[in-house]
């Protein structure tokens, strides 16, 4: 062979392997990019069964709540009603008669109250600022703590679950405060932040080291439940200082 064929062929496979290697090169890459596709598929998967999982514990745990609410309730309110009642029913006595009748409507009332809390639609029919102005009165009234509350923001367009893990979440803040720090005042402030809407919790109580592990798993539940909203939860506090907390979302 002459030495331009020589050459000639040599180009040729030369160009013949470097089309190869670059096939192989990109199949390569092609595949790597595959399968990081579907790892970050399967991730966002498991946060999306993760945050239902979440969201339907919260469902549960209120249910629960809501139930024993209703056993109490029924105990100690709607049976000594009853009991009344059929004392006055058994009277001869008119008045006592007429007295039962008032007894029974009340019992009817109380009843068709208990029966719309069999299920959280109660969340679609309050606003989070009334939800939270009722749980600071109750708090006042019960001689535990000072409150103050500001809301800033207008009509809130929020799903059931957004609203019902605003709500436990908020609740669960106060009760760990009243439980843990003995606060004479507990601040609450609603308003728009930088990029994100802001529910802030300020108490003036005992405060806790937060770089100590928590005893409990209360704290990463609260997490837990903003992050299922695509929300997040910030504790800043210290000993003696309080503890102030910003649920975004």
């Amino acid at each position: 062979m002459t030495e331009s064929e020589n050459q000639f062929l040599f180009i040729l496979f030369g160009g013949i392997f470097f089309g190869l290697l670059m096939t192989f090169f990109i199949l390569t890459l092609l595949f790597f990019h595959r399968q990081r596709q579907l790892q970050n598929k399967q991730k966002l998967e498991q946060i999306r069964i993760e945050n239902e999982k979440t969201v339907l514990n919260l469902k549960n745990e209120v249910q629960q709540e809501t139930l024993a609410h209703i056993g109490r309730e029924l105990h100690d309110n709607i049976g000594q009603l009853l009991s009344l009642a059929k004392l006055n029913f058994q009277s001869l006595k008119p008045e006592k008669n007429s007295e039962g009748k008032l007894i029974l409507n009340q019992i009817i009332k109380e009843v068709r109250d208990l029966s719309k809390t069999l299920n959280t639609d109660w969340v679609e029919d309050i606003s989070l600022e009334k939800f939270i102005a009722q749980e600071l009165v109750k708090l006042e009234d019960a001689g535990l703590c000072r409150t103050t509350f500001e809301y800033e923001l207008g009509e809130l367009s929020l799903t059931k679950d957004q609203k019902l893990v605003l709500m436990r979440v908020t609740q669960e803040c106060l009760n760990n405060a009243i439980k843990h720090a003995s606060p004479e005042l507990i601040e609450i402030k609603v308003y728009q932040g930088e990029k994100r809407r802001v529910i802030r919790i300020i108490d003036t109580g005992k405060g806790f080291d937060v770089s100590q592990p928590s005893q409990g798993s209360g704290m990463t539940n609260l997490k837990k439940r903003m992050i299922a909203i695509e929300g997040e939860f910030k504790c800043v506090s210290s000993i003696g200082k309080g503890t102030a907390i910003k649920l975004l979302f």
